[in-house]
């Protein structure tokens, strides 16, 4: 089967590195300002197995699995929840580097896929996300007709 390899599927990987080192001095067009407020979750997308599948890891330690939601949308896969604050009664921090709050991250797959197959499983922090690759389809001749073939289906 031959797959296209989407040449954008990199942007958002390449975008959030230039935020850690820059500290989001970019807005971003078409995305509120409260989207920052959370966190953004680390993934791992690669593609495997017969039949084929796209394989998505994300490392969400500390949250619980009633606080996330999976959506596919074409060939976009949207994880989202929260992390809760955690209880600070009675402690003095001396480092906090664990993100809490909300967060929303969107995957650009570079396949479509059987979003009515997917799977998912939350184990130990990381939840997994498999979603079969769809198949292109079949291909079929479409016949051409011509005004002298009587087609009078454009009326």
């Amino acid at each position: 089967m031959s797959r296209q390899r989407d040449p954008f599927a990199n942007f958002d990987r390449v975008r959030r590195q230039i935020d850690e080192l820059f500290g989001d001095v970019w807005p971003r067009t078409g995305l509120s300002q409260s989207r920052r407020v959370g966190f953004t979750p680390r993934v791992d997308v690669y593609y495997s197995g017969d039949p084929p599948k796209a394989v998505i890891k994300a490392d969400l330690a500390g949250i619980d699995s009633d606080d996330l939601n999976i959506e596919v949308k074409g060939r976009v896969l949207v994880i989202s929840g929260e992390r809760k604050a955690r209880d600070t009664e009675g402690r003095v921090y001396q480092q906090i580097e664990v993100e809490h709050g909300r967060f929303h991250r969107e995957i650009q797959l570079g396949v479509d896929v059987d979003a009515g197959s997917a799977r998912a499983k939350y184990e130990d922090g990381i939840l997994r996300i498999e979603l079969p690759v769809a198949d292109p389809g079949e291909t079929r001749n479409v016949p051409i007709s011509t005004a002298s073939s009587g087609a009078e289906d454009d009326q």
